[in-house]
């Protein structure tokens, strides 16, 4: 039977000398493995190219809900970038969120919600002028919410430290190694106030940046079993200075 389904490419592996296997999440079905025969070819009829990190995508598939490895009848990118392919900051900062994302997201069902906040951040990215560099800070703790382990505010505004491993703002130090404290907690909590649309708006020195992505990291870690080291944020460090 076939489907209509919006996806984001996560991944694109060699199958053979002229096919791959990408993994898309996809809005009706979550994480799914699809075959694409022929991409590599110069007359294909779905190019290679489209096929890149997080790139957008409406699909028509097959789909067996017992199937390891599901096929597509048609494949297109929609929308198209505009600026994400061109822009070497924002190739980076793709790079990068796909990793993650990579690592975080597993289910094999549909989680429509999920998938809003990702296809429309990503819309974002491709369309903003500024405001760049802390974009995948801000995704990253709002992409916590979705993930089940979004930070307690409770007690935001009077507190000094950040305790990681509980995600709760505190005004005692926690008893072990795994927070954050000042001035870094004032900026953890900006950014969870802050909106896209706002980002620009944030001053944060690309020394604290690394700090903040530093700790958005073991957050990570400490809440997804197995998600294990992130690299691409040296390149990305690098790039965005």
């Amino acid at each position: 039977m076939l489907h209509k389904t919006r996806g984001i490419v996560f991944k694109t592996t060699s199958y053979s000398e002229s096919s791959v296997v990408v993994q898309v999440f996809t809005e009706k079905f979550g994480l799914q493995s699809y075959l694409i025969n022929g991409v590599k070819k110069p007359k294909a009829k779905i190019k290679i190219n489209i096929l890149q990190p997080l790139h957008l995508l409406d699909m028509v598939v097959y789909h067996k809900p017992a199937g390891n490895i599901q096929r597509v009848a048609e494949l297109r990118q929609q929308p198209l970038f505009l600026t994400i392919p061109y822009d070497i900051a924002k190739t980076s900062l793709v790079m990068f969120l796909n990793e993650v994302l990579y690592k975080a997201i597993r289910q094999h069902t549909a989680d429509e919600v999920l998938f809003e906040f990702l296809y429309h951040a990503i819309e974002i990215l491709d369309r903003i002028e500024s405001g760049t560099a802390n974009f995948h800070l801000y995704f990253l703790l709002r992409l916590t919410r979705f993930l089940g382990f979004y930070p307690d505010l409770t007690q935001a505004n009077y507190a000094g430290f950040f305790d990681l491993s509980s995600g709760k703002f505190s005004n005692q130090i926690p008893p072990h190694a795994l927070i954050i404290e000042q001035p870094v907690t004032a900026l953890w909590l900006n950014l969870l106030k802050s909106r896209f649309d706002d980002l620009n708006l944030l001053s944060i020195s690309a020394s604290d940046r690394r700090i903040v992505l530093f700790k958005i990291l073991e957050y990570y870690r400490l809440h997804i079993e197995g998600f294990g080291q992130i690299k691409s944020h040296l390149i990305l460090e690098e790039v965005l200075g």
